[in-house]
């Protein structure tokens, strides 16, 4: 979803050459679903069959990079999110404020999947990977599998892609860094990680441009599959709920919680109406992030100090639509293939996504890419992803969105608790 890291914002939030290449990129996507379409309905046995070696051979790249790039970002968010020299009291509260309204989003995707849950897509037999990890725990009990989560060795969970152990591993071990008095060896550690980062997201980059490859590998078996007399099923209601719970999350749920802290929504809202139609439009929010400081300090009187500090924090970890698209695509994808779908499922992947979410970070397509590395590495089938992907960009104008206006929200939060009625001032005479 987001595109650049937040360094990056301000050398080309509007470039052009960025644009250009976003439509041909668009293109390439709809020229694959297009042939995968027709090979998948009317090719050959050749191409059929080499179709289906392409949509494994994404599915095992997925797997290669997803547990790495998961482990490494949340790792590096996390270690160097807390080295700022800035007020602690101000990362206190934007750590707190960001935490709590992405577990909302979570929360709010997952009573929205319970309410309607989307009916599944009849996918071939020989398409449905087992799933025996997930599907299983439910039978074995909750309180085994939270036990299996527990890693007894630090490199099994990475061999086995358990996803909930590598998520523990690389929160402790990030949190441990940040913890770490400022020596020598803690700028080791970061400089490892920060570099490690730097060489997985250069692999995701190569991914991304082969993807249409792979799109159209996934789009033909899935072709194939329907022609065959398969059913789309409920992808209408999944759509319906991932927009539902973006919406009610950016019109319903932050504005309540600004109230909450004595904060008048439609005031912050009519101040940031600039960067949330940028956000919008460039589907970045971390492009948008200058448009998002000049709103917030010149339009809402957000203290300079605190825009400064919360906002380009946020930009990286608070990310609602993220959080709210990762649970509900995955927990969509996993019905598909045969897994429960129960109470603790639900509550476990808001825990899942959060985290995901918050780690989520600097990868093109971001969302779209790491709940698709996350299904992979769990060998849930991944071939639906190619059907939501025409629709994604529609998401993502929406996710970003409503990223952008949470990160708005935390920072006027933070800035009341910092200066109180004073703020409230500003923003008036603003």
């Amino acid at each position: 979803m987001d595109i650049q890291n937040p360094k990056e914002a301000q050398e080309a939030p509007e470039n052009a050459p960025a644009r250009s290449s976003g439509w041909t990129l668009l293109i390439l996507y709809v020229a694959a679903i297009l042939l995968g379409v027709a090979n998948g309905l009317w090719g050959s046995e050749l191409g059929r069959t080499s179709a289906d070696f392409i949509s494994t051979l994404f599915i095992r790249i997925f797997k290669f990079v997803s547990v790495p790039i998961i482990a490494v970002s949340i790792i590096s968010t996390l270690a160097g999110i807390s080295r700022s020299g800035n007020s602690g009291k101000i990362f206190r509260h934007t750590i707190f404020y960001t935490l709590f309204t992405t577990i909302l989003a979570a929360s709010l995707a997952a009573l929205l999947y319970e309410l309607f849950t989307p009916e599944n897509v009849s996918v071939a037999a020989s398409a449905a990977a087992p799933l025996s990890s997930v599907a299983n725990a439910g039978g074995e009990g909750y309180l085994k599998y939270v036990e299996s989560v527990i890693p007894d060795n630090i490199l099994a969970p990475f061999l086995s892609a358990n996803v909930l152990s590598v998520l523990l591993i690389s929160a402790a071990v990030g949190i441990a860094i940040a913890r770490i008095p400022a020596s020598r060896s803690q700028e080791v550690l970061l400089a490892f990680f920060s570099g490690l980062q730097e060489v997985l997201f250069k692999i995701v980059s190569w991914v991304i441009k082969a993807l249409p490859i792979g799109i159209f590998g996934f789009t033909s078996v899935l072709a194939s599959d329907l022609s065959s007399g398969i059913e789309l099923g409920g992808l209408g209601t999944y759509f319906m709920v991932v927009l539902g719970a973006n919406v009610i999350q950016m019109a319903v749920i932050l504005p309540l919680v600004l109230l909450a802290r004595g904060l008048n929504p439609i005031k912050v809202v009519r101040a940031m109406v600039p960067a949330l139609t940028v956000a919008f439009f460039s589907k970045s929010s971390a492009g948008t992030l200058p448009v998002t400081m000049a709103s917030a300090e010149n339009r809402l009187g957000i203290r300079r100090p605190v825009s400064r500090f919360v906002l380009p924090i946020c930009t990286t970890i608070n990310m609602n639509g993220c959080a709210a698209f990762i649970l509900l695509t995955v927990v969509y994808l996993m019905q598909n293939a045969g897994a429960d779908i129960t109470f603790g499922t639900l509550a476990a992947w808001v825990l899942i996504s959060t985290i995901a979410a918050v780690g989520n970070a600097g990868v093109p397509m971001g969302c779209f890419f790491l709940s698709a590395s996350l299904l992979a590495s769990m060998n849930v089938p991944i071939l639906l992803m190619g059907v939501i992907l025409p629709f994604y960009a529609v998401i993502d104008a929406v996710e970003t969105t409503l990223n952008v206006w949470s990160d708005s929200c935390v920072a006027a939060m933070v800035n009341k608790d910092l200066y109180g009625e004073e703020a409230e001032s500003t923003a008036e005479e603003n």
